[in-house]
């Protein structure tokens, strides 16, 4: 690639089961097919893809401070359940100098009232949510203008 830029993509608890688990809220696209598209579009552009999912928070966390060890572009980050609960993943955010953009398949405010606060907004570079797995790319865009 012509372009040593790394964009570190992550996705939090039951991403995993994305196009089986609540298809009316998040649809029937899986994270591989999601993954997929983001790697086309970022190679069109000579950038790296790494992208991750995991059930356990302290993974996420582990991934932020990699992403400053390894000088990363930016982080996407659909922090999924830890988003309404996690202080960790906020405090990993502040601790870090890469940009982390937030993304949400569904947009929370639509939802559960607990679903409105999120911890990791108050880090984050800036959020995309609600547009389905549209919310990844629109995400990518801004990731690739930073």
């Amino acid at each position: 690639m012509s372009d040593d830029r790394m964009i570190l993509v992550l996705n939090g608890p039951n991403l995993n089961l994305l196009g089986t688990r609540e298809p009316d809220i998040y649809g029937y696209d899986t994270l591989d097919d999601i993954a997929t598209r983001m790697e086309d579009r970022a190679s069109a552009e000579g950038v790296s893809i790494d992208f991750r999912q995991s059930n356990h928070e302290g993974h996420l966390i582990d991934w932020l401070h990699e992403a400053q060890a390894q000088a990363m572009h930016a982080v996407i980050l659909n922090p999924a359940g830890f988003t309404h609960t996690s202080v960790a993943l906020l405090d990993a955010i502040k601790a870090i100098t890469v940009p982390v953009i937030e993304v949400h398949l569904s947009n929370p405010h639509q939802r559960e009232d607990f679903r409105h606060k999120s911890y990791v907004s108050m880090g984050a570079k800036g959020t995309i949510a609600g547009f389905g797995p549209m919310s990844y790319m629109l995400a990518l865009e801004a990731a690739l203008d930073l």
